[in-house]
């Protein structure tokens, strides 16, 4: 409920009280994503933290009613790369999905709303992400990761699953018979956006392989698709070490498109003949990294027209290219953080959100305006939301970072008159991702409790073209860090921020950077890692396929640059941590091992320096369930409330800091 605003009382930073809970964070803005849209229905995913943090699939019809497609308690998501991507496919009034506890690919019948999902696929060695429909040959391709016996690393290929054998069972206690699985590509480490043309004449994807990651060097191949229904004459189309392939499409009249960064930005170009041309050359992204498999940014609205987002400087437009003139037209929107485009029908469908809104689905319509078909924007909380501002900066050796600062804000307070905020400096994972101008209100969270924030793109982040996300190259540990610090010298200088009490938040790759900064520089009075790295050492040995050798660009090739891995794990330097920190994590973490955080924590509890550490049991890399978000946000802000001895009158659970 809305709080009435009378006059603003005077009271500390730090210490207000908001209105925006844990269970706001919790039940007020599910995560959508993969928006598409079938015969006027449109689809997307949607998490419920409220319901142990499961991924359901929502049909929104066109009399504007929404029905859940999954019934409780299944749930999709893929673990292909343990990140998983899109993981299901609607097609003839059925859905077939990943089921996220088995990893079988499921199929459930959407004409009955009595039909029960039942396994099509899979077996206890097999995860599928990246489906797409073979309508010609009643298949479904997608990417397929084997954890088999005996093999180093998990396998991956692209493989079809023949459906024609599959019959649904007629009663809860039968079995369905199993599809048969076929591989189609193998021979390469990952693999990426299998695509078929209109006719199923053809095969596109891409692949890559150790050490390179996908926002690193890709290659884009197409093969011939011969009566058997498999892949011959394969052809390298493009790409290399030094060239990120995203995304490849064809055209309605069998010509193929796809992103290439070749010119330092990733920019949509065409394969005609034996040449690959651009289709726009501007700086600005028009991908993002390929975190999880799947994602779109672009697509194909009628023959002559390409619906678009790109992004520059951490701001997301949306645009229409005509393709006779190759000549791009942006269209004004309210939104500055777009993901997730799909196209049908002369129309497209995406997820949208500025700094008031978190999660929108959207239409674009033939006519190119714009309806919001889901909205995620709560009116109760309104009034207490910070507004980014985009800052850049100079860093401590001279190069430029940037981020987006939120000033405290609370219509029901203002600050004492002879303080300044402290200053909570989150860092983002990746650590090739970046700072999100969507409405989030875990950032809100900390604002509108009176704490000024710094949402930081250090060097690295996507967004800013090749050569900015290069520039951490080597450098984890030390640029990264270099700008977290920068931002607060710059924000002390302005006058904004109590550079005194900066804190600093961190997950995973953030996680690290957080440790890092805290180890190495005194420039923070505390700070918070939620599944964070400690030992870099551990993380090239332990972590999974994906990311094992994602650190031999970050960081040097292991073992042989072992000496650097060691100077720039915080876990190797415990005489250098002497400044308190609360870690979170999850016990069931396949990417960073909970004996990360425990190091950390003992090196602590040896100095005898302040130190919590609250784990979950069920949960792995990132926190879904709605308990365990909200005991970890409580937390952090009841450990930093402490640390920095800001008293309060919000109840909030007492937590156990030792040594303090």
């Amino acid at each position: 409920m809305k709080v009435g605003i009378i006059t603003p009382a005077s009271a500390a930073y730090g210490s207000w009280q908001s209105p925006i809970s844990a269970e706001v964070i919790n039940q007020g803005v599910p995560a959508r994503d993969f928006p598409c849209m079938i015969d006027g229905t449109v689809f997307w995913q949607e998490s419920r933290p409220e319901e142990n943090g499961r991924v359901t699939v929502v049909a929104h019809s066109p009399d504007g009613s929404d029905r859940d497609l999954l019934p409780y308690p299944f749930s999709t998501r893929s673990k292909v790369h343990e990140y998983g991507g899109k993981s299901w496919i609607v097609n003839d009034n059925k859905l077939y999905f990943v089921e996220q506890s088995d990893q079988q690919l499921y199929c459930l019948e959407l004409g009955s709303s009595a039909q029960q999902p039942f396994v099509v696929a899979g077996d206890n060695t097999s995860r599928f992400a990246d489906l797409v429909f073979d309508k010609r040959r009643k298949r479904i391709i997608c990417v397929r990761e084997q954890h088999l016996a005996g093999h180093p690393e998990p396998v991956n290929s692209i493989v079809c699953i023949d459906l024609d054998s599959v019959n649904s069972p007629s009663t809860l206690s039968e079995i369905s018979t199993l599809a048969e699985i076929s591989t189609l590509v193998s021979g390469a480490d990952f693999y990426a956006y299998p695509r078929l043309d209109a006719n199923g004449d053809k095969l596109c994807w891409i692949s890559w392989d150790h050490p390179a990651m996908p926002w690193d060097g890709t290659e884009l191949w197409c093969a011939d698709v011969n009566t058997n229904g498999a892949p011959a004459q394969s052809k390298k189309i493009a790409g290399g070490i030094s060239e990120s392939i995203f995304q490849p499409a064809w055209s309605r009249d069998g010509t193929l498109y796809y992103v290439s960064d070749k010119n330092g930005w990733w920019n949509l170009y065409r394969h005609i003949g034996n040449e690959n041309k651009p289709v726009i050359e501007k700086t600005a992204d028009f991908a993002t990294p390929l975190w999880v498999l799947g994602m779109c940014t672009w697509g194909f609205l009628d023959d002559s027209r390409i619906a678009t987002l790109m992004s520059n400087n951490g701001i997301w437009q949306v645009g229409i290219i005509d393709i006779p003139s190759d000549t791009l037209t942006l269209v004004e929107t309210p939104y500055t953080q777009l993901s997730s485009l799909s196209c049908g029908a002369n129309c497209a469908v995406f997820i949208a959100a500025n700094p008031r809104t978190a999660c929108d689905v959207v239409l674009l319509g033939p006519d190119s305006q714009l309806a919001t078909i889901k909205s995620s924007t709560n009116p109760d909380y309104a009034d207490y939301v910070s507004t980014p501002q985009a800052i850049s900066y100079a860093s401590s050796d001279g190069d430029i970072a940037h981020g987006f600062y939120y000033p405290p804000h609370n219509p029901n307070y203002l600050g004492l008159e002879d303080e300044k905020p402290p200053l909570l400096v989150m860092c983002h994972g990746g650590p090739t991702a970046a700072a999100s101008t969507a409405l989030n209100y875990k950032i809100q969270f900390w604002t509108s409790r009176g704490f000024a924030l710094l949402d930081v793109n250090y060097r690295g982040s996507t967004g800013f073209g090749r050569a900015y996300r290069q520039k951490l190259n080597g450098q984890w540990g030390i640029s990264d860090v270099a700008d977290a610090v920068a931002g607060i010298d710059f924000l002390a200088r302005e006058g904004r921020i109590d550079r005194q009490r900066a804190l600093i938040h961190g997950s995973s790759a953030g996680g690290y950077t957080t440790l890092a900064a805290l180890t190495f520089t005194d420039a923070f009075r505390a700070g918070a890692s939620l599944y964070g790295i400690g030992d870099l050492e551990t993380l090239a040995r332990d972590t999974h396929k994906f990311e094992s050798r994602y650190m031999d660009t970050l960081v040097g090739p292991y073992p042989q640059r072992q000496d650097i891995y060691r100077q720039r794990s915080p876990a190797c330097h415990p005489d250098k941590l002497r400044c308190p920190a609360i870690f979170f994590q999850g016990m069931e973490d396949k990417v960073v091992p909970p004996q990360q955080a425990e190091n950390m924590v003992q090196a602590l509890r040896d100095k005898h320096i302040p130190v919590a550490y609250i784990s979950f049991a069920d949960e792995g890399h990132g926190f879904r369930k709605a308990a365990n978000i909200k005991k970890a946000l409580e937390a952090e802000l009841v450990f930093f409330r402490q640390i920095l001895r800001i008293s309060s009158e919000e109840s909030l659970p007492a937590i156990a800091i030792e040594n303090f």
